[in-house]
Parts: C-alpha cells; structure tokens; sequence
C-alpha cells in the first residue's frame, strides 16, 4: 500500500507545479482539431490517473506518465470526430523526433525529418509499419492488436526497439555529415 499512496502524492505535487504547462501543451496538440478545452482534458486525465492511482505499479516517471495519457486521451478524441484531412506527416516526423531525443538543436527542422525519413525506411518492415501505424497514422495498440492478431506487447515491444534502432540510426547519420 506505500507505493500506492507515493502514487497519488506524486501525481499531486506534479500536477500542483505542472498544471498551466500541461494545459499549454493540450492546447498545442488540438488548437484546430477538437472542439474542446484543454483544461477539460487535463482535469478529466487528471481524474482517471487519480481514480487509477492505486492500481498502477510505483511511478517512476511521473511527467511521463502524466504527458503520455494526455497524449493517449487527445488521440482518443480525435478518433472520435471523424478524419478529414490527411496526416500531418511533418508534424508526425518532429513528434517522432522529439521522441527519439535526436539533437534537434544543432539541425534545421528540415534536416531532421530528411534524416528521420531516410532512418525509418531503413527499418525493418515490422518495425517501420508499427512506428507508421503509432506515430503517423494514430492507431493504437489494441486496435492493431484486433486487425492483426499480434498481442499488444509484442507491437510495443516491437515500437520501443523500433525507436531505439531510429536513435541509433540518427546518430550515425549525424556523425557522417559532420
């Protein structure tokens, strides 16, 4: 039970000195996309994380955790309204970016999606259709579970070394243009 109560009192402290940044980073992700308010989603994240806070192994990363599920909630609203217009590839390549922690400080945006694409064509293809199913088309795990009979921890399993390869990759990619 002490981990459980570590749980919520971390989840209070980083909500407590993360709530604007949090609303900051809701409004950025669905600006044009969702006719909702970014404070209503963080509080209802902020709700279901509380709610669940119990149940959850010791939170180790509690910023993290709390980014992911909003990440996870605005994706969910978005699938609700219907798709429109095409991914925003670009978009979706910075995120990728970000998450992979390729110096993006040193290159150009371009550069950095030029390298990114190059990387992920290189990948194997069970790699490279996971991080294009995730991270560019919206799916999630469970929904390319159900088409494709892959349990759901085979395909993060398969997304993380997918990401770690990417990082890898970027990096020598890097080094040959110094």
């Amino acid at each position: 039970m002490e981990s459980e109560s570590e749980n919520s009192k971390k989840l209070s402290d980083f909500f407590g000195k993360e709530y604007q940044s949090l609303k900051g980073y809701v409004n950025a992700k669905i600006s044009d996309t969702i006719d909702s308010n970014a404070e209503d989603i963080v509080q209802d994240v902020a709700l279901k994380l509380f709610s669940g806070a119990d149940r959850y192994a010791p939170i180790h990363n509690v910023a993290g955790f709390v980014y992911r599920s909003l990440k996870n909630r605005i994706i969910d609203l978005m699938r609700t309204k219907p798709r429109t217009d095409s991914v925003d590839v670009e978009h979706a390549l910075l995120e990728l970016t970000e998450m992979v922690g390729a110096p993006t400080n040193r290159y150009t945006s371009d550069e950095m999606i030029a390298v990114l694409k190059v990387c992920i064509e290189r990948l194997k293809p069970a790699y490279r259709s996971i991080i294009i199913a995730v991270d560019f088309e919206g799916y999630t795990y469970k929904e390319i579970s159900k088409e494709t009979g892959i349990p759901e921890g085979t395909l993060m399993s398969r997304r993380h070394r997918a990401i770690g390869i990417l990082y890898k990759e970027i990096e020598q990619e890097f080094k040959k243009h110094k």
